[in-house]
Protein backbone atom coordinates (compact mmCIF):
# COMPACT_ATOMS: atom_id res chain seq x y z
CA UNK A 1 0.00 0.00 0.00
CA UNK A 2 2.83 2.24 0.96
CA UNK A 3 4.63 1.67 -2.21
CA UNK A 4 1.01 2.53 -4.38
CA UNK A 5 1.14 6.02 -2.57
CA UNK A 6 4.74 7.43 -3.35
CA UNK A 7 4.14 5.79 -6.78
CA UNK A 8 0.82 8.05 -6.94
CA UNK A 9 2.37 11.25 -5.53
CA UNK A 10 5.24 10.85 -7.56
CA UNK A 11 3.29 10.93 -10.75
CA UNK A 12 0.77 13.94 -9.54
CA UNK A 13 4.34 15.68 -8.65
CA UNK A 14 5.48 14.65 -12.22
CA UNK A 15 2.47 15.94 -13.56
CA UNK A 16 2.35 19.43 -12.03
CA UNK A 17 5.88 20.26 -12.71
CA UNK A 18 5.38 19.47 -16.52
CA UNK A 19 2.22 21.70 -17.05
CA UNK A 20 4.05 24.60 -14.69
CA UNK A 21 6.86 24.01 -17.24
CA UNK A 22 4.93 24.33 -20.08
CA UNK A 23 3.00 27.51 -18.37
CA UNK A 24 5.67 29.36 -17.82
CA UNK A 25 7.60 28.66 -21.24
CA UNK A 26 3.83 29.73 -22.74
CA UNK A 27 3.86 32.94 -20.36
CA UNK A 28 7.75 33.79 -21.54
CA UNK A 29 7.17 33.68 -25.14
CA UNK A 30 4.23 35.80 -25.04
CA UNK A 31 5.92 38.65 -23.36
CA UNK A 32 9.06 37.82 -25.43
CA UNK A 33 10.19 41.36 -27.28
CA UNK A 34 10.80 40.68 -30.32
CA UNK A 35 13.87 42.01 -32.25
CA UNK A 36 12.90 44.42 -34.54
CA UNK A 37 9.02 45.47 -34.64
CA UNK A 38 7.11 46.43 -38.02
CA UNK A 39 5.53 49.37 -36.59
CA UNK A 40 1.81 48.84 -38.96
CA UNK A 41 -0.78 50.07 -36.98
CA UNK A 42 -5.01 50.14 -38.64
CA UNK A 43 -5.28 53.63 -40.45
CA UNK A 44 -2.48 53.66 -42.58
CA UNK A 45 -3.70 51.35 -45.15
CA UNK A 46 -3.19 54.35 -47.45
CA UNK A 47 0.07 55.59 -46.53
CA UNK A 48 2.50 56.64 -48.97
CA UNK A 49 5.73 55.91 -47.05
CA UNK A 50 5.76 52.28 -45.79
CA UNK A 51 5.99 51.29 -42.56
CA UNK A 52 9.24 51.77 -40.00
CA UNK A 53 10.99 48.84 -38.88
CA UNK A 54 11.93 49.53 -35.55
CA UNK A 55 14.80 47.60 -34.19
CA UNK A 56 13.82 47.25 -30.81
CA UNK A 57 17.21 45.02 -29.67
CA UNK A 58 19.64 47.58 -30.99
CA UNK A 59 17.85 50.34 -29.23
CA UNK A 60 17.80 48.18 -26.17
CA UNK A 61 20.91 47.09 -26.36
CA UNK A 62 23.60 48.80 -28.59
CA UNK A 63 22.32 52.48 -28.10
CA UNK A 64 21.58 51.73 -24.03
CA UNK A 65 17.97 53.40 -24.41
CA UNK A 66 16.17 52.54 -21.36
CA UNK A 67 11.87 51.36 -21.46
CA UNK A 68 10.83 54.39 -20.41
CA UNK A 69 12.53 56.76 -23.44
CA UNK A 70 10.00 55.49 -25.34
CA UNK A 71 7.41 54.32 -23.56
CA UNK A 72 5.65 56.50 -21.02
CA UNK A 73 1.75 56.78 -18.72
CA UNK A 74 -0.88 59.12 -20.00
CA UNK A 75 1.13 62.41 -18.14
CA UNK A 76 4.06 61.96 -20.42
CA UNK A 77 6.25 60.68 -17.99
CA UNK A 78 8.67 57.70 -18.47
CA UNK A 79 7.93 53.85 -18.08
CA UNK A 80 10.72 53.69 -15.72
CA UNK A 81 10.46 49.99 -14.30
CA UNK A 82 9.78 48.43 -16.91
CA UNK A 83 11.86 45.72 -18.17
CA UNK A 84 12.32 43.55 -21.49
CA UNK A 85 9.10 41.39 -21.77
CA UNK A 86 6.51 43.22 -19.42
CA UNK A 87 3.19 44.14 -21.20
CA UNK A 88 2.91 47.43 -22.51
CA UNK A 89 0.32 49.53 -24.43
CA UNK A 90 0.43 50.29 -28.04
CA UNK A 91 0.95 54.10 -28.76
CA UNK A 92 -2.45 53.74 -30.45
CA UNK A 93 -4.58 52.66 -27.57
CA UNK A 94 -3.82 56.39 -26.37
CA UNK A 95 -2.73 58.63 -29.88
CA UNK A 96 -6.10 57.36 -31.35
CA UNK A 97 -6.13 59.35 -34.21
CA UNK A 98 -4.34 58.04 -37.06
CA UNK A 99 -2.10 59.76 -38.82
CA UNK A 100 -0.71 63.65 -38.30
CA UNK A 101 -2.36 66.52 -37.23
CA UNK A 102 -3.74 68.68 -39.37
CA UNK A 103 -1.57 71.51 -41.88
CA UNK A 104 -2.39 73.95 -43.40
CA UNK A 105 -3.18 77.67 -43.34
CA UNK A 106 -7.50 76.64 -42.72
CA UNK A 107 -6.00 73.96 -40.33
CA UNK A 108 -7.05 74.40 -36.19
CA UNK A 109 -5.00 75.76 -34.32
CA UNK A 110 -3.92 72.81 -31.88
CA UNK A 111 -2.08 72.48 -28.56
CA UNK A 112 0.87 70.52 -28.04
CA UNK A 113 -1.51 67.99 -25.99
CA UNK A 114 -4.21 68.01 -28.79
CA UNK A 115 -1.39 67.36 -31.35
CA UNK A 116 -0.27 64.23 -29.69
CA UNK A 117 -3.40 62.97 -29.90
CA UNK A 118 -2.48 61.89 -33.34
CA UNK A 119 -0.73 58.75 -33.80
CA UNK A 120 1.93 59.51 -36.10
CA UNK A 121 2.32 62.96 -34.44
CA UNK A 122 3.30 61.35 -31.05
CA UNK A 123 5.47 58.84 -32.80
CA UNK A 124 7.30 61.91 -34.68
CA UNK A 125 7.89 63.60 -31.94
CA UNK A 126 8.91 60.87 -29.77
CA UNK A 127 11.62 59.36 -31.83
CA UNK A 128 12.58 62.65 -33.54
CA UNK A 129 13.16 64.48 -30.39
CA UNK A 130 15.24 61.26 -29.33
CA UNK A 131 17.39 60.84 -32.42
CA UNK A 132 18.41 65.04 -32.45
CA UNK A 133 19.24 64.57 -28.83
CA UNK A 134 21.34 61.63 -29.50
CA UNK A 135 23.05 63.64 -32.42
CA UNK A 136 23.73 66.61 -30.71
CA UNK A 137 25.05 65.23 -27.53
CA UNK A 138 27.39 63.15 -29.74
CA UNK A 139 27.81 66.04 -32.36
CA UNK A 140 27.27 63.43 -34.98
CA UNK A 141 24.03 62.90 -38.15
CA UNK A 142 24.23 59.29 -36.99
CA UNK A 143 20.98 59.12 -35.80
CA UNK A 144 18.00 59.54 -38.69
CA UNK A 145 15.45 62.70 -38.42
CA UNK A 146 14.28 62.36 -41.95
CA UNK A 147 11.47 60.37 -43.22
CA UNK A 148 13.28 58.63 -46.08
CA UNK A 149 15.74 56.73 -43.40
CA UNK A 150 13.52 55.66 -41.26
CA UNK A 151 10.67 54.89 -43.73
CA UNK A 152 10.75 52.17 -46.08
CA UNK A 153 10.01 52.53 -49.60
CA UNK A 154 6.48 51.22 -50.88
Amino acid sequence: MEFMRVKSLLLVMSVVAIATLFLSASIFAGTTVPDVIKMETKGYEKHEKGAVSFSHKKHSEEYKAGCGDCHHDAKGKPLANLKAGDKVQSCIECHKKPGEKPKGKDAPKLSKKEALEYHAEALHDNCQDCHKAFNKKNNSKAAPTTCAKCHAKK
